[in-house]
């Protein structure tokens, strides 16, 4: 498929002069993380003697961590308990987290803009707290965020809202005063369901899906480097 380009940057900067926060996923979206994911997907069902099937992707987008674990102990028969799974998975990707996984481009820049221009900022993911508290403190980034989140904490995962609107709540901004970044379709969908104005970030792992993201987003950006460079 031809790349459909879109350079968003400048309504992205116009919208965030009206916002009170950001809330951002944080696989795929402000760390360079998603390879790691389906690289120990692949490793765990090989262990239980299952392959990596290509409906696996879409089947788990969203979920909660929790979710997840459920999902693989149905659909795949794991014998172990559903927070052996979870734990199975903490163990296998948290030195991943603290020695792999980078920041995406120009995230770090937007923290520190977004901090010195009084916007709160908050995660909002479907990752377990073990694993993010791990990449936040091994990239430096704790100290930006006001608001820390997992979908484990809330009712139902993406793309239901419920984990945007957590967030919003904790941060104490309504949601149409929110910004949402986010890198998968039913993340996008949970930001637009929670009222909030929703910018795609492109990403390696979702690039088959690039025009999905861009027909659900109001915007799309390639990094955050982009802004840089484009807007502020």
């Amino acid at each position: 498929m031809e790349k459909k380009e879109r350079n968003d940057g400048q309504k992205v900067r116009q919208e965030l002069l009206q916002k009170d926060a950001v809330i951002f996923d944080l696989d795929g979206t402000l760390v360079d993380s998603m390879w790691m994911w389906k690289a120990i997907d692949i490793e765990y069902l090989g262990r239980h003697g299952h392959e990596y099937p290509p409906f696996l992707q879409k089947d788990i987008e969203g979920m909660s961590f929790s979710e997840t674990a459920v999902y693989f102990k149905r659909k795949f028969g794991i014998p172990d308990s559903v927070e052996e799974i979870k734990q199975t998975w903490i163990e296998m990707s948290i030195e991943k987290y603290r020695t792999e996984v980078p920041l995406k481009d120009g995230a770090k820049w937007f923290l520190e803009y977004l901090k010195e221009s009084g916007i709160r900022a908050g995660i909002a993911t479907s990752n377990g707290r073990e694993m993010v508290d791990a990449v936040l403190h091994s990239l430096g980034i704790s100290e930006y965020f006001q608001v820390i989140a997992t979908a484990c904490e809330v009712s139902a995962g993406k793309p239901a809202p419920d984990i945007y609107l957590h967030v919003a709540r904790r941060l104490r901004a309504e949601p149409g005063k929110c910004m949402v970044f986010e890198d998968v379709p039913a993340g996008i969908a949970a930001g637009k369901a929670a009222g909030m104005t929703v910018c795609a970030v492109e990403d390696e792992y979702s690039a088959h899906m690039r025009e999905e993201k861009m027909a659900l987003a109001d915007y799309y950006i390639e990094g955050y480097g982009q802004l840089r460079q484009e807007v502020f």
